[in-house]
């Protein structure tokens, strides 16, 4: 069975990274969800994809500029006036249920690595013994590497697409660098993928293999059909149906 992941918390239902749109995505019956930490400059950490809020809230400039109190008051666009929620609030929703966590650790708005940011994730994860429930991700393999140093059982995820993929120095360097972290899994964005599958599918396998994001029926479909771990879409309500 391929597993279903909400994207951002399916942001092409609700508002993405938004708490009522986790509610509703655990609602749905799907395997796990994909969400985004940043760091907030009082040393807390916010669910929210983009380094800056221009896109998807009412504010502007850096998210790392402003508390976790002032960010909670940002408004997101369209969210029925709520605010950016702490990581604390997301896995709040998820408390007791069966749902896989994937935890895509973001770099800064140059793509570097933001000091310490691994450490404050698994600080929350350990104190509130998700270990088993989450998947950390990161497109940037430094970050899982720190991430494995820090704490060397816990499951990784590395997302790759061709940009991030020519970063280090086309398909095959990427995945030979994926596989020196040791058991990571590779999600990789569908037209790269759909290029090259039969090379990715004799590398990783089926249980290391995912796929994003396909958000059309016969796309969706045509990929839940395939051998893979994961499908990782904005419209996990259509691949239910598909399911169904």
């Amino acid at each position: 069975m391929v597993w279903i992941v909400g994207h951002r918390g399916a942001r092409n239902l609700w508002p993405e990274n938004s708490l009522d749109g986790f509610v509703r995505t655990r609602a749905l019956g799907i395997e796990a969800v994909e969400f985004d930490i940043h760091p907030t400059r009082d040393g807390g950490l916010v669910v929210i994809h983009d380094p800056t809020l221009d896109r998807t809230t009412e504010g502007t400039g850096l998210v790392k500029d402003l508390t976790i109190g002032q960010l909670g008051r940002t408004k997101l666009k369209g969210g029925n006036g709520e605010g950016i929620p702490s990581l604390d609030s997301v896995l709040d929703v998820f408390e007791g249920s069966a749902v896989e966590l994937h935890i895509e650790i973001k770099t800064d708005a140059e793509n570097r690595p933001q000091a310490g940011l691994e450490h404050k994730v698994i600080e929350v994860i350990v104190r509130r013994r998700l270990q088993e429930q989450v998947i950390l991700t990161c497109f940037t393999p430094e970050v899982l590497d720190t991430v494995r140093r820090l704490m060397p059982h816990q499951r990784v995820l590395a997302s790759l697409n061709k940009a991030s993929a020519e970063r280090l120095g086309g398909l095959g360097p990427a995945l030979d660098r994926f596989d020196a972290i040791g058991g990571c899994l590779v999600a990789i964005e569908k037209g790269l993928l759909a290029e090259n599958f039969e090379t990715c599918f004799e590398r990783l396998g089926r249980d290391r293999l995912g796929v994003w994001v396909p958000n059309e029926p016969d796309d969706i479909a045509y990929w839940m059909a395939q051998p893979i771990r994961q499908l990782t879409t904005d419209r996990p309500d259509i691949a239910v149906q598909y399911r169904k």
